[in-house]
């Protein structure tokens, strides 16, 4: 038997029973405001049970944290291993922007190479509780390649809808997953088809499609806990005094920020960061909430984003709260930005991130530059994906290669031109 107890409003904190609820709070909703409910436990209950040397003696993975997710028997999880990702120390890059510690949670480990993974995870072992046949899903990207992996898993039925734009890699994981892939002309086109989907067909949403705030599924929200989660344990305990994260509906930062909370409430760790977003460019969805002091977030044009992963209209309002309770803020990158980090941190620190993922260490040596981080501070970057997701973006940016032939002479003028490197 689990330890989850109800879904509470995000905004109004009104309850609610534990059910499939993927449209938000209808007590506190109008035309502009559309809250998340959230997950709570018996937290009275997990204090006898977990402290630091509980969950060190675990194996790493989401699941470790068992007490602190939805799911109610084990029978019920499905997992690929999933979680335990690395906290890597930046050296060479943290140097040339003057920060001495600077890390990065590397969420390209997971089985479908992303933090989705977390996500769906919890999301369709929940849906299993709920005796769910298919499950669906709009996006063009790691959350479709996610869930059809998940669903494969549990032996469920796949529906995806997605855009035309979508990248070969991306459709090419959804479809070997066995997923249906369904390309739609229109962003919201695709919302308003799965909405009826869920509602006439009773399928099980891994994602939001509720305008004109998204609202998503609380559950697999919860996966996305863990990060932060292990974010504590790998800094011993204690949180960092930033975390960045790469923001489109804001879910992640959310789910991140909560688990971090959760642990200081419980007594296991100490700190509370400020949680960064990192938006694709000026104007986004956050950024302009918080410009403005709203109390909801306003729909904004999207704008052409290398980044399309996190390239969106709206973002969910547990993401507005989670920024303002923490004291954070909004960051804004520019494509230009985002890719010459995305070569710096492979040419400097091993480590290859999708153009969406590399947004969050755009932001941090942004406020470098702008002289809003102190050198000494721990700071966390989360990248969420890895770069051969969209490795298009990344070849445009680097130089063309001409074959030679095997001559010596061939080869050192090849390396001067091409790389202006002289052995």
């Amino acid at each position: 038997m689990g330890f989850a107890k109800e879904l509470e409003c995000t905004n109004c904190q009104a309850r609610f029973p534990l059910g499939k609820m993927f449209e938000g709070c209808p007590r506190c909703r109008d035309d502009k405001l559309i809250a998340n409910v959230t997950v709570t436990y018996e937290y009275e209950r997990i204090k006898n049970i977990l402290n630091q040397k509980a969950l060190e003696e675990r194996e790493p993975s989401v699941w470790k944290y068992r007490e602190l997710l939805p799911v109610e028997e084990d029978q019920s999880i499905v997992s690929l291993h999933e979680g335990g990702t690395p906290l890597v120390k930046c050296k060479r890059f943290s140097k040339e922007i003057g920060l001495k510690n600077l890390y990065i949670k590397d969420e390209s480990r997971n089985p479908t190479w992303s933090f989705k993974d977390r996500y769906c995870s919890v999301a369709i072992s929940k849906g299993l509780e709920f005796d769910v046949k298919t499950v669906t899903v709009s996006s063009s990207g790691n959350h479709g390649a996610a869930t059809a992996a998940y669903a494969s898993r549990a032996g469920l039925d796949c529906v995806i809808f997605t855009m035309g734009f979508t990248p070969a890699t991306f459709l090419t994981l959804m479809q070997s997953y066995g997923a249906k892939v369904v390309p739609v002309s229109t962003a919201e086109g695709r919302w308003k088809l799965m909405e009826r989907c869920v509602k006439e067909f009773d399928w099980y949403p891994t994602g939001s499609y509720t305008l004109p705030m998204p609202t998503g599924n609380p559950y697999g929200v919860e996966g996305y806990k863990t990060i932060g989660y292990e974010i504590c344990e790998q800094l011993g305990w204690e949180a960092p005094s930033k975390i960045l994260v790469p923001f489109g509906g804001g879910e992640g930062l959310y789910g991140i920020w909560k688990g971090i909370t959760e642990l200081r409430s419980l007594g296991i760790s100490s700190g509370g960061p400020m949680m960064i977003a990192v938006e694709p460019s000026a104007g986004g969805p956050l950024d302009n909430a918080l410009r403005k002091k709203l109390n909801y977030v306003e729909k904004v044009q999207v704008k052409p984003t290398v980044a399309f992963s996190i390239g969106s209209s709206t973002a969910t309002f547990q993401a507005l709260k989670a920024v303002r309770a923490s004291g954070g803020a909004s960051i804004t990158v520019t494509d230009e930005e985002i890719m010459k980090v995305q070569l710096e941190l492979a040419a400097l620190e091993g480590l290859y991130v999708e153009p969406s993922s590399a947004a969050s260490i755009a932001g941090v040596r942004k406020m470098r530059e702008y002289g809003q981080l102190d050198s000494d501070e721990k700071i966390v970057c989360v990248v969420t994906s890895g770069g051969l997701k969209d490795p298009e973006a990344t070849r445009k940016n680097l130089p063309k290669l001409d074959t030679i032939d095997p001559e010596w002479n061939a080869l050192l003028e090849f390396l001067r031109k091409a790389y202006d490197f002289k052995p």
